[in-house]
This record gives structure tokens, C-alpha cells and sequence, in this order.
């Protein structure tokens, strides 16, 4: 008989809403049986309205129930390395929100620990099972642009009400996110890039904070270089007059583009011709990734997003940051 996995979750605010939570209900071969979260009233909020027999305000309590298999840390980076540290001294499968932790150092000790224990490990960089950067990934070893050069990306932002009112904020609190938005969001990118090119050997950047609207930094560059010999430039802005996010990957016959958190489509341009393919992303966009989970733990299939994983990507930006 197939096992079924039963989660609990520490830290069920607005990300596990719609992106999460509910993949992990619909997933056939997981239970969600337990949510967490400090204030016992949105707590109990939170497993009414999503049908879940059990809440808690106490992660040890969630870790140590005894009918959990695994638990889905949800809960601000600069928490994940406490909780996962518990969870794996429960010696209990865990998933970690993206980015696994602020720094390379403590998501290399995650990793280390898990990995001792013979746990899986899972990072929540959902971009590895979406069916659209599987298509850009199908393209690129089919050699549909030639051999890749170089690869791009720019993504810029105005800043937000929030921003300018001066009311805190743990995204571009600097103890929490030292590189601010950048934290929250090129991790994304530079983990897809990986994905798509390889592993980076070298990356190395410039930051400044040019707004001083918050303690973080608010505009970063970057360049690496994958093993695989192609270069990869970068440019984060979170103080321009217009939202923009566009990734370009030139090759010897022409390049791909598309953006990482936008839904246009892929455009792929060689001499002959400019082609556009739409796909679009899942209502839960957290589905597929949870459904490799289901995968990797009941029929052995490596998932795509690991804890060795994460903590190359955790390397790659921590060096952008000269924070090694």
C-alpha cells in the first residue's frame, strides 16, 4: 500500500492562502492535518476555512505531533534555520519556503544536517516544476537558439505606498533581508537560471541602497559565470519609474525571452523566424511543485528543488553580496 504523507505547517499567513496550502490538500498521497501560527485565533482562522482538523500556536507542539511526516516552514527567512533545525531533531521530512535561510552559512548547516539523517529536504523554488520554464528548458537543450552565450536579466519596480510611508516592513528590514526585495525575489531567478544552465562557478556584484527609504539595499548588479562556460549579467531596481522584468538567453542562433514572475509568453527569435508560446501557470502555483514532492517520496523521482540545491543558489547570492 502507497504511504500517505501527513504535513503540518509553521506559519500560515497570506503565502500559504492560495499558492501553498492548497496544493498540498489536493496532492494525492499528502494529508494537510496541521497548521501554526503564533496568534491561536488566525490559527484557528486559517483550518476552519481550509477544513484542517488540528491548529496550533506552538511550533513544538506541530513538530512533535506524532501522526506528522513532514512540515512546510512558511514563516519569515530569518526563522527557517531555527525551525528546520528542529524539525530535522524530529528527524521528519521538511520543506522550506524560498530563500531556504538569509545566509549561504546557515543553509549549508540545513542542508548538512539533513542530509546526515538520511531526510528528505525540500526549498520551495516552484519555477523547476512549472510547466513554462520546463518548455524554456526543453528549448534550450534542444538547441533551438544553438549553444548559449549569455543569459540576462532585468528586473525593476517603483517603490510601493509601504516603502515610502516608513512603516516597517521585514522585506527590506536589513537584519532580516540585508539586500532587501532582492532577497525575496532574485533568488528565484538566479535558482531558475541553474536549473536551466547549470551550476554558477563564480558570481560577484555591486549594491548600494541609493533611496534610504529602508535599511536594505535597494539597487543590486551582478555577473557569473556558469561551469558550462556562459555568462550571466543582472540588474535589480527597486526605485525606477515602472515595473519591469525581462530575461533574455542569447545563443549561437538565436535567443529565448520571457520574464520570471510575469505570465507573457516565451518568445524565441532566430534568423527564420519570431514564435511566441503562451503557457499558463496554475491557479495554486505551488501545485507542481508539490506534486514532485509526492513523486520523489513515494517513487523515488529526484524533485528539482533540494536542499543542495538552495544552498547553491544561498552561495550565488551571498557572493553577488560579498557576504561570504
Amino acid at each position: 500500500m502507497t504511504k500517505i504523507f501527513k504535513w503540518g505547517i509553521i506559519g500560515c499567513g497570506n503565502v500559504t492562502e492560495v499558492k501553498s496550502g492548497p496544493a498540498y490538500k489536493m496532492a494525492e498521497g499528502f494529508e494537510l492535518v496541521a497548521v501554526m501560527r503564533r496568534n491561536l485565533e488566525l490559527a484557528k482562522d486559517y483550518a476552519e476555512r481550509h477544513n484542517i482538523p488540528r491548529y496550533y500556536n506552538d511550533a513544538d507542539e506541530l513538530i512533535n505531533d506524532a501522526e506528522i511526516d513532514a512540515v512546510y516552514i512558511a514563516t519569515p527567512p530569518d526563522t527557517h534555520y531555527y525551525y528546520a533545525m528542529k524539525v530535522a531533531q524530529a528527524n521528519k521530512i521538511c520543506c522550506i519556503e524560498k530563500p531556504m535561510a538569509p545566509s549561504y552559512a546557515e543553509c549549508f548547516e540545513i542542508q548538512t544536517i539533513f542530509e546526515k539523517r538520511g531526510l528528505p529536504l525540500f526549498v520551495a523554488y516552484y519555477r523547476r516544476s512549472l510547466p513554462r520554464f520546463n518548455e524554456v528548458k526543453r528549448l534550450l537543450e534542444e538547441k533551438t537558439i544553438g549553444n548559449v552565450r549569455h543569459v540576462d536579466w532585468f528586473l525593476s519596480r517603483t517603490p510601493s505606498d509601504l516603502d515610502k510611508s516608513g512603516n516597517y516592513n521585514w522585506r527590506t528590514d536589513a537584519k532580516i533581508a540585508p539586500a532587501g526585495y532582492f532577497d525575496d525575489l532574485a533568488s528565484h531567478g538566479l535558482d531558475l537560471f541553474v536549473y536551466l544552465l547549470g551550476d554558477v562557478k563564480e558570481a560577484k556584484g555591486i549594491s548600494s541602497n541609493q533611496q534610504q527609504l529602508y535599511t536594505a539595499k535597494d539597487i543590486i548588479s551582478a555577473s557569473w559565470e556558469h561551469d558550462k562556460g556562459i555568462i550571466g549579467t543582472g540588474m535589480w531596481s527597486f526605485g525606477t519609474y515602472k515595473r519591469e522584468d525581462k530575461v533574455r538567453i542569447v545563443g549561437s542562433d538565436g535567443e529565448l525571452s520571457f520574464s520570471v514572475f510575469g505570465e507573457e509568453p516565451i518568445e524565441i527569435i532566430t534568423n527564420d523566424k519570431i514564435e511566441q508560446v503562451y503557457i499558463e501557470n496554475p491557479k495554486h502555483i505551488q501545485q507542481y511543485h508539490v506534486e514532485n514532492m509526492v513523486k520523489h517520496l513515494q517513487l523515488g523521482i529526484e524533485h528539482p528543488s533540494t536542499g543542495k540545491t538552495a544552498t547553491h543558489t544561498a552561495w550565488i547570492m551571498d557572493s553577488i553580496l560579498n557576504q561570504l
